[in-house]
């Protein structure tokens, strides 16, 4: 990694379930991430925050709550990751929820159509506002990439490529099937969706990160960090806390971000749903996070 790192805070609940994870960039930033990336041989720029949002209920909008800022936090992601790809840097960007995923690809997709998407999430996030009555977008998020039947127009549409992302740029890996709904499960198999199962990556990260990073085109590669994939007893991180007991440790998860990063590809790292107020009684595991990015971005000759 020669290049120069952009760290890009995407402060956002708005699609959430609930308020926190917009308190994630700040908290590691406080922490010491800048400096920690810098002294692992990275020249790094802190680009500062998009806007803050914060979840609120919208009875307004039941099924597609807090849309507008949705697309407004995803937009700025994408502006400020363009910048940083202009700059030929890489990128951090620390969300925030899922949905942020979008604004990289868009910023990728842009400068090169065969951009590939490595997804590490508990979850296919593949719902839509009319496959589940919850209104979380956050689980949402690639559905609308993919622009899947009942997906929300303000957010299928808010980028210049329509659908966003393809079956073939994108590997899906630490899927707990059970935590699918119906749906997802069936458009998982309609569009052919490569995707790996949660206890694989538990089991096997490096192996599994591998065989994953060899579907994927051959241009810029892009790598989302859902935290709620983590074994919660081990790394509670989460704004989730349903991944008790199962999935990957933190060690594992560290193991497969360094294999990830490490891809000549590698050109952006999302890591999102990280809700600090988790972690209150066991904070040492914040600072456990912070190294395991420090180690998978540091500069290597």
């Amino acid at each position: 990694m020669g290049r120069d790192l952009v760290v890009v805070g995407a402060p956002t609940s708005a699609g959430s379930y609930a308020p926190g994870q917009e308190a994630a960039p700040s908290v590691l930033r406080e922490l010491g991430l800048i400096d920690r990336l810098r002294a692992a041989g990275r020249r790094v720029r802190d680009a500062g925050d998009g806007p803050l949002h914060v979840w609120a209920p919208d009875p307004q909008h039941p099924r597609a709550q807090n849309l507008a800022a949705v697309v407004q936090a995803v937009r700025a992601v994408a502006d400020h990751v363009a910048r940083a790809l202009e700059e030929d840097a890489d990128v951090l960007v620390i969300g925030g929820n899922c949905t942020v995923a979008l604004g990289v690809m868009a910023a990728l997709t842009e400068r090169d159509p065969d951009a590939g998407l490595l997804y590490i999430d508990r979850h296919f996030d593949l719902n839509t506002p009319a496959s589940t009555h919850e209104g979380a977008l956050d689980w949402m998020g690639l559905a609308h990439g993919l622009d899947l039947p009942g997906a929300a127009e303000p957010l299928a549409a808010a980028f210049a490529q329509r659908p966003l992302l393809t079956p073939d740029g994108l590997h899906l890996l630490g899927i707990d099937p059970a935590a699918a709904t119906v749906w997802e499960r069936e458009q998982a198999t309609g569009l052919g969706l490569r995707w790996g199962s949660h206890t694989d990556l538990a089991t096997a990260p490096g192996t599994e990160v591998t065989r994953a990073l060899g579907t994927l085109p051959s241009g810029p590669l892009a790598v989302h960090l859902d935290v709620d994939v983590l074994d919660f007893t081990d790394a509670p991180l989460a704004e989730s806390t349903d991944g008790r007991n199962s999935g990957p440790t933190l060690d594992a998860v560290s193991e497969a971000l360094d294999t990830a990063c490490r891809d000549p590809r590698f050109r952006a790292l999302s890591v999102c749903e990280l809700n600090p107020s988790r972690a209150a009684g066991h904070p040492a595991v914040l600072h456990r996070f912070v190294a395991s990015l420090q180690h998978a971005l540091r500069a290597t000759p």
